[in-house]
């Protein structure tokens, strides 16, 4: 199986690159560039578009070393600047094949561990809000029984969030590996490798990895009157910001009800 790439030309809607036509003519290539050719390499024809070059290679398995353009074709005095850059042309197309073919390879086993966890997260963050609204039907003498379960539905929380988090930094890093080969115009995106394994990936909480080696700043938590600051990656930003919430709602009806049970005001 041969992959086909155009160049300069975007991805279709199904995520691949472009395929030439079958009676698409091929354009011929210079017999002296031949031996300079990436391994992988099939032919070029004329794009769909008709506004550039669609280059074929056989199938990438993203095991193979990055296609560069050899250095003996730069001092080859039988290869002038149009050779060159017809040459170029052709690595260009086949770093930005194998770029995506690498990503598929690393990103799989990576969304297979992480759809997992995203529902272990997203049962944590029901269960949470689930509990806290649980304060509206729990009666005084109850209070404390409740505000137990609610450090549990958040240590809970918590730890669902940090390992997905710990997952989505490897993906992270895969994304933007492949960026960094094939540029921003060529990127795949890891919501489409989830699709062609069947995920829904739309709402993961993946973010630039970036965000995994600079974490974000944590919300304010109050730990016996004093404020606890740290920093926190992109899902465990968002349950402390939640958490945070929902414990403010808490110290403001204790305020407003003149608490004054130190046990309680403290969880709070």
């Amino acid at each position: 199986m041969a992959n086909t790439i155009p160049l300069k030309t975007p991805l279709d809607d199904t995520g691949l690159p472009h395929r030439a036509t079958p009676t698409s003519p091929a354009v011929a290539a210079p017999a002296d560039a031949s031996r300079y050719y990436h391994p992988h390499f099939v032919d070029a024809r004329p794009a769909p578009d008709g506004g550039s070059i669609a280059f074929r290679f056989r199938a990438f398995t993203g095991f193979e070393a990055q296609p560069e353009m050899p250095a003996a074709a730069y001092d080859d005095p039988a290869m002038n600047w149009e050779l060159r850059d017809q040459l170029r042309d052709q690595y260009t197309a086949a770093r930005v094949l194998w770029s995506q073919s690498r990503l598929r390879r690393q990103a799989t086993p990576l969304l297979h561990k992480a759809a997992p966890l995203w529902s272990a997260w997203t049962a944590a963050r029901n269960e949470l809000v689930a509990t806290f609204g649980q304060f509206w039907s729990t009666g005084d003498g109850h209070w404390r029984a409740q505000l137990m379960r609610l450090t549990d539905a958040e240590r809970a929380a918590n730890e669902a969030a940090d390992a997905f988090d710990g997952v989505a930094l490897q993906l992270a890093h895969a994304a933007a590996d492949q960026v960094d080969v094939a540029g921003w115009d060529e990127a795949l995106p890891l919501t489409k490798v989830a699709e062609e394994l069947g995920y829904d990936a739309s709402d993961w909480k993946i973010h630039h990895v970036d965000d995994y080696t600079h974490p974000l700043p944590q919300y304010r938590i109050v730990r016996d009157g004093v404020d606890h600051w740290g920093r926190a990656t992109p899902l465990a930003a968002s349950a402390t910001q939640l958490i945070e919430e929902q414990r403010e709602r808490l110290r403001e009806v204790a305020t407003l009800a003149g608490d004054t049970d130190p046990a309680r005001r403290a969880l709070v």
